[in-house]
């Protein structure tokens, strides 16, 4: 075809100067409309680059804090801040969108919008040694382009630097201390271990990074192995725990409460006691060596004091000082657990003899009454499981004969000690599919709290016998037997709404300018009258506004607390005595509707 197309060219040369100029006006008519549109589109102005400036500062004394670190919790971004603790971050515009400049198929070029990603992370964080690392993000959605102002607060860590006084010591001796901190788990306030340090040569220790709270201080057991003295063949000697600031068990020691930032300086002198070899034994053999074993002094449960078993002789062996002591151990051999207790004295010589006897744990069988009131309380009946254990009473809700347990119920035993035996019981899944039983099994020996979680009403009663376990705890006797749990669930519970007066917090967080369509914070109701003390906890809308429904009959302590601070469980100590005059009481009756306004608590409080 090219040459034949050549050949024609030389023939006719008039028509093809005619075909040429046709081509050109063809294209300069057709791209003429185009071009300048592409121009156009392409001829955009130069994006200003985002910026977010910030300053860190003492979450305390509110001065700014120099050379800290602010990066994005993905660590895509990071600078330092400067001596005024200020910083800035200026993100590059976003890439224009890359796509072919025409649609296929045609000439037409791409006008439609192109979306296009924002470069700057949604969340900022900060470090400084001598800070708490909390790992809080501070979220950055509101901030927009006429407020680029975004501040950090860090809260500065407290520390315990101590001394341990040895009588006698030349340096060589290296003391454990171990210290404690009270918290909230299931709304029972519990000690646990927060940090263990080992003393210098001149007996300091230091714990650093603590947070605020309230601690207890010991000085852990240890042997004196001094080898000028020390005789394996003859007495030996060792230092007990110490409870700061003297105290001889972990009950009446004193409580540390420490603030942001504070340095706690305390002194501890252990006092050398002799130490004799305990040896006690099983009245039953352990299908296992899996077993937890716990001793403390007679009527003060605590850490300090240690037994270890030996498998070998099957026996719980350990060196202890003069004292009467209780002796607590839980086997996990088996399908089953096992627990026991002993009592038993050191005076002047080996405790040797003494039996311990491991029983199983007991099974505590559920009965549930339903009283509900309301037809629209009762689902339907596919959402029902089978258990026999369940009655209905009341006006239009009562159920067909044979009624199954329907699946809004949970039952739950939580520990109402700080040490000891008792394990949180939950219930036990179903055997089988003819299986209606509601039981918790292998209930340890101790104090509990009955808390029965329900998405329909709210439990009416708990009773155990003649107990009344909305007010007092349930007790569980080693090897001993517990009468059925009876509880009764209604639907005629009251009702609170409210709103959050947020006027103390920053004026971002508003509910004028809550642009983000987050919640202000969340409102806390603690039951005062109840055994399970445990927050109900609402989270607000944007506008601040809340709703509590099928409030059990009763008081309850009511606070709010904007969305930087983290969820409670309860209301603790600590928390009633530095907000008490932002907490409020209210009290509701059945089917009672109740409205409240409450102050908002900020991160800065």
């Amino acid at each position: 075809m090219l040459h034949r197309f050549e050949e024609f060219a030389r023939r006719n040369p008039a028509a093809l100067r005619r075909f040429s100029l046709t081509a050109i006006a063809l294209a300069i008519t057709l791209f003429s409309g185009v071009l300048p549109r592409l121009s156009a589109q392409n001829a955009t102005p130069t994006a200003t680059p985002d910026r977010i400036r910030g300053v860190v500062t003492n979450s305390v004394t509110h001065e700014p804090i120099s050379r800290a670190l602010v990066f994005s919790p993905d660590n895509s971004f990071a600078t330092m801040s400067d001596d005024r603790g200020r910083f800035e971050f200026i993100f590059p515009p976003p890439e224009p969108p890359q796509g072919p400049a025409f649609n296929t198929g045609s000439l037409q070029p791409n006008t439609g919008p192109q979306p296009v990603a924002s470069n700057r992370p949604s969340a900022l964080m900060a470090r400084k040694v001598g800070f708490l690392n909390l790992d809080i993000p501070v979220n950055i959605f509101d901030i927009n382009s006429t407020q680029q102002v975004v501040t950090i607060s860090l809260m500065p860590e407290a520390r315990i630097v101590g001394h341990v006084i040895l009588p006698g010591s030349d340096g060589s001796d290296r003391m454990q201390v171990a210290l404690y901190r009270r918290n909230l788990r299931e709304g029972q306030e519990h000690w646990d271990m927060m940090a263990n340090a080992t003393t210098r040569s001149d007996g300091e220790f230091r714990l650093a990074e603590l947070p605020p709270g309230s601690y207890k201080l010991l000085t852990l057991e240890q042997l004196d192995r001094d080898p000028l003295t020390f005789d394996p063949r003859g007495q030996i000697f060792g230092y007990p725990p110490l409870y700061y600031p003297s105290a001889s068990d972990f009950d009446t020691a004193a409580i540390i409460h420490l603030a942001p930032g504070e340095t706690f300086q305390p002194t501890l002198s252990p006092t050398k006691s002799p130490y004799y070899p305990v040896n006690l034994g099983f009245t039953n053999p352990l299908a296992t060596p899996q077993i937890q074993i716990n001793v403390w002094p007679q009527a003060h449960p605590g850490p300090g004091y240690s037994l270890g078993y030996n498998p070998r002789d099957g026996a719980i062996e350990g060196l202890l000082p003069d004292g009467n002591y209780t002796l607590q151990a839980v086997s996990y051999g088996g399908p089953n657990r096992m627990a026991g207790q002993l009592n038993f004295t050191v005076a002047g010589g080996p405790a040797t003899g003494a039996a311990l006897t491991l029983s199983p744990g007991t099974s505590i069988t559920i009965d549930v009454r339903e009283e509900f009131q309301h037809t629209q309380t009762n689902p339907s009946p596919d959402s029902f499981t089978r258990f026999p254990g369940i009655s209905s009473i009341g006006g239009p809700s009562v159920v067909a004969p044979n009624p199954r347990r329907p699946n809004y119920l949970q039952v739950t035993l939580v520990p109402d000690e700080q040490f000891g035996l008792s394990q949180p019981g939950f219930l036990r899944p179903p055997s089988g599919p003819d299986d209606e039983s509601l039981v918790i099994e292998n209930v340890l020996p101790g104090r509990y709290r009955v808390s029965v979680t329900t998405s329909i009403g709210y439990a009416a009663s708990i009773t155990s016998g003649s107990a009344d376990l909305l007010r007092q705890p349930l007790v569980v006797a080693i090897g001993g037997s517990v009468s059925p749990l009876e509880i009764t669930m209604r639907d005629d519970g009251a009702e609170v709404d409210g709103k959050i007066d947020s006027t103390n917090g920053p004026p971002d967080r508003s509910s004028a300018t809550n642009s983000s369509n987050q919640p202000l914070g969340f409102v806390c109701l603690a039951p005062v009258d109840r055994m399970d003390d445990r927050c109900k906890i609402a989270w607000t809308n944007p506008d601040g506004t809340f709703t509590f429904q099928q409030l059990a009959p009763g008081s309850y302590r009511a606070l709010a607390m904007d969305r930087s601070r983290p969820q409670l469980e309860a209301l603790g100590t600590e928390i009633l005595t530095q907000y008490e005059s932002k907490i409020q009481v209210i009290r509701v009756a059945q089917e009672q509707k109740e409205r409240v306004r409450l102050p908002l608590i900020t991160a800065s409080e």
